[in-house]
């Protein structure tokens, strides 16, 4: 019986696999710029022409970063608003575990796009160490401010604000943050650096 079970999850993960392939015809992009820096140009020369400035700046904290979703007409913008390193439990009964801290994370995410939108924000959501060590969110609730809805509903023109919580270890000096749609498999994913 076990192994029959076995067999059948393991086919259900190939076909899954099989089919976010094939939905994938552009490839995973990384988004980093913001929406104010995306195309960013100044006056210069002698002659007054228009010229290219510097790459534009990588996206920070207080930044918007424009995504799509999987879906036709889903986009959202998202802020990273505040960073709370560390950020202390809203009870005495949470706590992260022996030899870690809370790392608190408020966004704001605006539906840009034509299709509702309706999701849990945190499932996307990820932070990464200046070692390259990554860590998904936790459920946690922070003194800093309300977490993010767990299912979030939004109608397009609406926007959502809220804490995400994620659990690193005390030494880690987390450097990234990252916000993907569709609960991370969408193709596009937001990126800030903090460092």
């Amino acid at each position: 019986m076990h192994t029959r079970t076995r067999i059948a999850a393991a086919a259900v993960a190939a076909i899954g696999a099989l089919t976010l392939t094939a939905c994938d015809p552009g490839g995973t992009t990384v988004v980093d710029k913001s929406k104010g820096n995306a195309s960013a140009k100044a006056e210069g020369g002698k002659d007054g022409a228009k010229e290219k400035t510097a790459a534009p700046e990588t996206a920070k904290v207080g930044d918007t970063l424009t995504l799509k979703g999987q879906d036709e007409g889903s986009r959202l913008d998202v802020t990273l608003v505040k960073v709370a390193d560390p950020a202390k439990p809203a009870d005495d009964f949470t706590e992260p575990e022996s030899g870690k801290r809370f790392v608190g994370v408020q966004f704001k995410l605006v539906n840009t796009g034509k299709a509702a939108y309706s999701d849990s924000p945190s499932n996307g959501a990820q932070v990464a160490d200046t070692e390259g060590q990554q860590f998904d969110a936790t459920i946690a609730d922070i003194t800093a401010g309300p977490s993010m809805s767990s299912d979030l509903r939004l109608k397009p023109g609406a926007k959502g604000l809220g804490w995400i919580v994620f659990e690193v270890p005390k030494g880690a000096k987390v450097s990234t943050v990252q916000f993907t749609m569709d609960s991370g498999f969408a193709d596009q994913t937001g990126e800030w650096k903090l460092r």
